[in-house]
Formats: structure tokens, C-alpha cells, sequence
């Protein structure tokens, strides 16, 4: 029997300060910060697989910002100025101003050192094409939902089947924006759907800070091309010990997901990525086999609510080492 409640990060962590100083000397070389970038991706992983996850990356250190990343890469769109988001920092957002193409595979060479020096299995997160549309500003196409459906064939599909060519084999697709617009989620369905059919990959679909705990999603959710939805559950979750409804409020809504007949892996956000305190393993326990009872078991993977780089190093650290022991002993409570 595959062993049950595997753990998984979402992506982001902390970039260290030594990093961060170095890249903005103007004496270095890029050769030089690029070997700099390579350490600590090589730290991250290791770090991760230490920890005891199962499925890693790299903690996304040599990314900027989830939208404007990819956004340098695209044809189309021009930079228009910084907005501010939830956690107090800024991105460039941009302007569509011409049809949308892929420059080149922004993420090949961060995801070809992370499949060289894993030991693990080997996640790499993507941004989606309806977030990245809904973040932007369309000056160019003539309706939303034409500008994400050739952001999905013209710029995710050909990243996503350049990354299967050179052997990435689980892909998630982090789509935060998703359930903001509940009217516009049939246009996030199908692009999802367009830029992963016919490739041969396992999807996870990452959306987090759902404004109506996931009810937009849950009547779509079998529709989409993705074998596992990775969401957050913690931060709406009560502290307490206990199996019962109202000790683990945060989590009643899978038993809706299950009204509606899903049956896919969830990735189960057990850790609260916006505050310090630090769970107990036995309250990370409570919370997968809360959610265990309602879906089954092997359906549970075990994940932080989103990516942790709002927290120190070290307090991401201490969240991901209570959520392996609190999967340790959700596993004793089934065995």
C-alpha cells in the first residue's frame, strides 16, 4: 500500500539576506550570481528533503514575484508601473498591448537543476494563464476571455510541454485569482484545460484565499484536467484539538466537495503561512484526519495553506517540521 498523507510545499520560501546582497552588488559578475542562485536553490532543496518532505522544489529563489516573472518573458505586454499586494510589497503590473506570445521556457534551467540535485520527487509550480490575465490590463483583445485563452495555448501550453520534453512530471499550476471572479470561473476551467490536454503529466491546481471557501470551485472541480487541487484550510481554522465540526470549522467545506462527487487528491493546506505561531503535530494530525474521514485517506496529500517566503526562514522551517510529524501521526491513527 503507497504510503499515505505524503508532504508537499507550495513553492515559496524566504530568499536568505547573503543571496539577496550579493545579486544587487554591481561588482559581481552574472556568472558569479548565478553560481550564488545555484547554492541556494541547492540549500532550499536539500533543506526541504532534510525536513522530510516527499515532493519538493526549490523555493522558488530565483524568481522575482509569481505574475511579474513570466510576464518578462511573454510577448505582448509592456510593464506599466507597481502595485502593491497582500503582504505589503510590489509588482510591476502590465499592459497587453499585442497578441500574446512565449519568448522562451523561463523555468527550464531552475527546473533542470532542481531534477538534477533532487532526491525527491519533483514539483514545479507555474503561474496560470486566468491569473495572469486578470492581473494584467488588457489594451489588446476584444474580451477577457479571449485574452486568456491565448495566454493558455500561446504562452502556458508551449512552457508547460517544453517542461514534460525534458522530464518534469508533476506541474502546478498556482492560480490565486481563480475563484475571485465566481461569474468568469467556466473561462478559468477551460483554460486550465487547454493548456495541459494531451500532455502526459500529473497537474495540481493551487488556489488560494478563496473569498467563498472554494464554493465557486467545488461544482468545476471534476471538469478540470488535474488529478489534485492544493488549497488552504488553516487560516479560517479553529486552534483547538478535535475531530468534531466545529473544532475543524476550516475544513467542514471538503464534506460539500464531497456532495458533489469529487474524488481527486487534495493537497490539504494544514499550516497557516500568515502567522508565526506554530502548530502543534497534533493539531496538524486532527486536521488530515479530519479531512481523511471525509475524502479517504489516499486522496490527502499534506501542504502549508500557500508558498511561505512571508515568513523568517527559520519559522517556515518549524511549520514544515510540525506538519511531517503531524502527518507521522495521522499515519499511526490509520495504520
Amino acid at each position: 500500500m503507497p504510503m499515505l498523507f505524503l508532504c508537499q510545499e507550495i513553492g515559496s520560501l524566504k530568499k536568505p539576506s547573503w543571496l539577496l546582497d550579493y545579486v544587487k552588488h554591481n561588482k559581481v559578475s552574472e556568472e558569479d550570481k548565478e553560481r550564488a542562485r545555484n547554492d541556494a536553490a541547492y540549500i532550499n532543496i536539500r533543506l526541504l528533503e532534510d525536513i522530510g518532505l516527499d515532493v519538493v522544489y526549490d523555493g522558488e529563489v530565483r524568481r522575482v514575484e509569481m505574475y511579474e516573472y513570466p510576464i518578462r518573458y511573454a510577448k505582448g505586454f509592456i510593464f506599466a508601473g507597481e502595485v502593491r499586494s497582500f503582504d505589503n510589497k510590489y509588482y510591476k503590473k502590465a499592459r497587453c498591448v499585442a497578441k500574446v506570445a512565449l519568448k522562451n521556457n523561463y523555468h527550464l534551467n531552475e527546473f533542470l537543476f532542481v531534477k538534477t540535485h533532487a532526491r525527491k520527487d519533483v514539483k514545479i509550480p507555474i503561474t496560470g494563464p486566468y491569473t495572469l490575465a486578470d492581473w494584467s490590463y488588457n489594451e489588446f483583445y476584444n474580451s477577457k476571455e479571449e485574452f486568456v485563452m491565448d495566454i493558455a495555448r500561446e504562452m502556458i501550453r508551449p512552457l508547460i510541454q517544453d517542461l514534460v520534453n525534458h522530464g518534469a512530471r508533476i506541474i502546478q499550476i498556482d492560480e490565486p485569482a481563480m475563484t475571485t471572479h465566481p461569474s468568469e470561473m467556466r473561462i478559468a476551467v477551460d483554460a486550465i484545460n487547454e493548456c495541459t490536454k494531451g500532455i502526459d503529466a500529473k497537474f495540481v491546481v493551487h488556489i488560494c484565499y478563496s473569498g467563498n471557501e472554494y464554493r465557486a470551485l467545488i461544482p468545476y472541480a471534476m471538469d478540470i484536467n488535474a488529478q489534485q487541487f492544493a488549497l488552504e484550510f488553516a487560516n479560517r481554522d479553529t486552534w483547538n484539538l478535535g475531530l468534531d465540526d466545529d473544532s475543524r470549522r476550516g475544513y467542514k467545506v471538503l464534506k460539500e466537495f464531497k456532495e458533489y462527487g469529487y474524488s481527486k487528491e487534495i493537497g490539504l493546506g494544514v499550516v497557516d503561512v500568515h502567522v508565526d505561531d506554530i502548530e502543534s503535530p497534533e493539531l496538524v494530525r486532527d486536521r488530515i484526519v479530519y479531512a481523511a474521514n471525509i475524502l479517504g485517506a489516499e486522496n490527502i496529500y499534506v501542504n502549508p495553506d500557500c508558498g511561505l517566503r512571508t515568513r523568517s526562514r527559520s519559522i517556515a522551517v518549524e511549520k514544515l517540521r510540525v506538519m511531517v510529524k503531524g502527518a507521522e501521526l495521522a499515519r499511526k491513527a490509520f495504520s
